[in-house]
């Protein structure tokens, strides 16, 4: 059968009971990858994020910031690295369930962290995006008073803050900014 006569479908949620996911078309997803259809995660990846936007769908993020399920994610996967325990978690639950129609070793070309060469698990996290000249002066006021090694950075940085329209105010990264 073709996607086409799966569309606007929907199917029980594989791992968290009673919940209903709808079986969405994408762009980003052709007949030669499969039905043209897409299980979608909002949270972690910028095409599943744009399919859910268009379809108002919420962006809930199962994991936390240790690459962890939270509990959210139900019970049985609450505290369960994503690509270690929490990979055989999933099956097993599938499994059970009756809902695992094959399982075959996959090489995932997850993007990798340049600093611990591990790899990165993309995912949503709350931002505030404000545009206003009032924080862009007071960036770069705070910037000058800021020791900066090598001191050449600092006008580059200036630059940078005055070409910036948008600005997200976020904890991320854990080592900073030159």
């Amino acid at each position: 059968f073709s996607g086409a006569d799966l569309a606007d479908g929907s199917c029980a949620h594989p791992t968290i009971p009673g919940r209903v996911s709808p079986l969405l078309p994408a762009n980003h997803v052709t007949m030669t990858k499969g039905t043209g259809l897409v299980h979608t995660a909002p949270a972690h990846g910028m095409e599943d994020y744009n399919v859910a936007s268009h379809h108002q769908l919420p962006t809930d993020c199962l994991v936390d910031e240790s690459g962890c399920f939270t509990e959210a994610a139900g019970p049985e996967l609450k505290n369960k690295n994503v690509l270690e325990e929490g990979n055989e978690a999933v099956i097993k639950m599938l499994q059970a369930a009756g809902s695992l129609l094959k399982e075959e070793k996959y090489v995932h070309s997850y993007p990798y962290d340049w600093r611990s060469k591990k790899p990165m698990i993309i995912r949503a996290s709350k931002q505030w995006f404000v545009n206003t000249a009032d924080v862009k002066a007071a960036a770069q006021d705070v910037l000058k008073k800021v020791k900066v090694i090598p001191t050449s950075a600092v006008n580059r940085m200036l630059e940078m803050l005055d070409r910036r329209t948008f600005w997200c105010i976020s904890r991320q990264r854990c080592w900073g900014v030159p």
